[in-house]
């Protein structure tokens, strides 16, 4: 996979907790190739999230390599980390983290501003997303007004906005009843696939994971 939009060599993640060393992460292996969906399952508690951080190199701390397009990331400074995330990178979580006094135009806008967007080109886009995950009707609605799943499709637009090479979802539909998380995932990656994105999604639910291209499983701090 001389071409994969991620490579992970040997990750290693440890804390000291009252003294002890727990190791979460024990030499993790992984490659995503461009356009590759990749369930990440686990249960709670298995580090799925803290991989999910090192790859979004949203935290210090870790060992080893982490390659995102063809860089190594891990041996970046905070500026070249910053870069890699609004370049490469683009994130769901389990919990939207809109934010209140935007409406859902605007949460989807404000990325591609940062990234030097024009507010033309930058609405263009968000209305053109928000409209595939059927917000066509609910543009300028703040995020008190809108559902649980409506408020976590607008976080899937907005993790789009830039188009990320790779996505990072972390139990993007935990916080939704299974209806409605059998829904929003269905766009997810229908949008994801449309994009031509890759994305890890992090889940512990067997019957999500199987509907993406490649199931990798997190035991004992190593991948399966």
């Amino acid at each position: 996979m001389n071409d994969a939009v991620l490579r992970l060599h040997e990750l290693r993640r440890s804390f000291t907790q009252g003294g002890e060393t727990i190791h979460v992460l024990r030499g993790v292996d992984l490659s995503v190739a461009p356009g590759e969906i990749v369930a990440l399952l686990g249960p709670s508690g298995s580090g799925k999230s803290t991989l999910l951080q090192a790859v979004g190199l949203l935290e210090g701390g870790f060992e080893g390599s982490i390659m995102l397009g063809g860089e190594e990331a891990a041996r970046l400074n905070q500026d070249g980390r910053t870069r890699v995330r609004r370049d490469m990178l683009g994130f769901v979580y389990q919990f939207h983290h809109l934010l209140p006094d935007f409406d859902a135009t605007e949460n989807v806008v404000l990325p591609q501003l940062v990234k030097g967007a024009s507010q033309a080109e930058a609405r263009a886009r968000a209305t053109g997303l928000l409209t595939a995950l059927g917000l066509g009707h609910r543009l300028t609605h703040r995020p008190s007004q809108l559902s649980g799943g409506e408020q976590q499709r607008v976080a899937v637009a907005r993790a789009l906005a830039n188009r990320p090479p790779l996505v990072l979802a972390d139990e993007p539909t935990g916080n939704l009843d299974e209806a409605t998380a059998d829904v929003v995932l269905g766009e997810f990656l229908s949008l994801v696939r449309g994009e031509g994105s890759a994305a890890i999604v992090a889940t512990h639910n067997e019957r999500l994971a199987a509907r993406m291209d490649r199931v990798v499983r997190l035991h004992e701090g190593r991948l399966a």
